[in-house]
């Protein structure tokens, strides 16, 4: 597949990959677009055969073979661990006699965050790289393409390619250049910053909390946040996605991108939440427990996150995928975006039908959600 004096390639790992080659062109700034991670999904099991998720990175080269663009992307055998959801219209294509999968998903595997995905060194090149990711999904019979967690870069270039736009909410904290909890606390309203103090009074009261990131991580952590990790993951998602080796592999290669907050009873640790760090993002990832707290899920999940990125001079927290909860404890709704490629012209005319009506309510939603939340007025 070529386009002088450009072409692309299709690898079979993000391992095929040098480290240096992939991250000279994903920067570190987002934890999980490194090779590191991504590479880590793979050698761990977590993506490859028998998980649905197959890696597919799409590589643009010069005609001199000079790696100038590359996609995160894998054909995908169902629609799990992805967060924007389309089961709807897989079941929409499959009544109308399509196969819907495979498909092509260009993302982070089982990770709702916001970061590049057009891999570039020269924004000029994406629309060729688009292109090529256009053309392998026509190329093996793939009913759809799918661009999940964009940044609004990413998502102005794929707007421009003619994908359909999609948008959701999340819920965001935003450090606006507070020196402590205490000063992000005075921007709520009163009723809301005391029913904060007693949730955090009443989780540290039960419990020692420690956090550990880079030397400090050690195999007994990750042993105990595995417990943790299955417990939520079995409950949630029937089967968790990662694997314990992933863990080790983060562990060894991503060290001083990691915040892993532990909660201890009696010298034991019972509970956790992991974080990745990122250039200007705490990224808040998983949580688990094996005894309930009251209030220590939002303890470690928010508020230690808070705690974490006012003392790492970071600009927000992204605790994850939904959760109206968040709102009350002051994190705020901000938009996320995808971009979608459907193959069938009639099925894209159905899907776009069907995004236009969806708009509509995210944004009715957004609005209310913003009106609704804890902040002073006018503060």
């Amino acid at each position: 597949m070529s386009a002088s004096p450009l072409s692309a390639r299709v690898g079979s790992a993000v391992s095929d990959f040098a480290l240096q080659e992939w991250d000279a062109l994903a920067g570190t700034a987002n934890p999980f677009t490194r090779h590191a991670f991504l590479a880590a999904l793979e050698q761990s099991g977590s993506v490859g055969p028998g998980t649905g998720w197959q890696s597919a990175p799409i590589a643009l080269e010069d005609e001199g073979g000079a790696l100038l663009g590359l996609l995160p992307a894998y054909a995908k055998g169902h629609s799990q661990g992805e967060y924007v959801f389309d089961h709807g219209w897989a079941d929409a294509w499959e009544r109308a006699g399509g196969a819907y999968y495979p498909k092509l998903q260009i993302a982070a595997p089982f990770t709702p965050a916001t970061g590049p995905r057009l891999l570039l060194a020269d924004p000029a090149h994406a629309p060729a790289l688009i292109a090529a990711a256009e053309q392998v999904t026509l190329a093996s019979g793939f009913s759809s393409a799918h661009a999940t967690f964009l940044t609004e870069g990413d998502a102005g270039h794929f707007a421009a390619a003619g994908w359909l736009a999609r948008r959701d909410i999340q819920f965001h904290w935003h450090n606006r250049g507070f020196a402590s909890f205490d000063d992000f606390l005075g921007t709520l309203a009163s009723r809301k910053r005391k029913a904060l103090r007693k949730e955090r009074a009443a989780a540290q009261s039960a419990v020692t909390i420690r956090h550990l990131t880079g030397s400090d991580l050690r195999p007994e952590h990750w042993d105990a946040f595995w417990e943790f990790y299955q417990d939520t993951g079995a409950r949630k998602w029937g089967t968790p996605y990662l694997t314990r080796s992933f863990f080790d592999l983060v562990g060894e290669t991503m060290a001083d991108q990691i915040l892993l907050v532990l909660a201890y009873q009696e010298g034991e640790p019972i509970a956790g939440a992991l974080n990745f760090i990122g250039g200007d993002a705490l990224y808040g990832r998983y949580w688990g427990c094996t005894r309930d707290v009251p209030f220590l899920h939002f303890e470690l999940c928010y508020y230690q996150a808070i705690d974490a990125a006012i003392a790492l001079g970071l600009g927000r927290v992204e605790a994850g995928a939904q959760g109206g909860h968040k709102l009350a404890r002051g994190y705020e709704p901000v938009e996320t975006r995808s971009a979608h490629f459907i193959a069938d012209p009639g099925f894209r005319r159905a899907v776009a039908e069907f995004l236009e009506r969806e708009r509509q309510g995210i944004a009715a939603d957004r609005l209310y959600l913003e009106r609704a939340g804890p902040f002073r007025r006018g503060g």
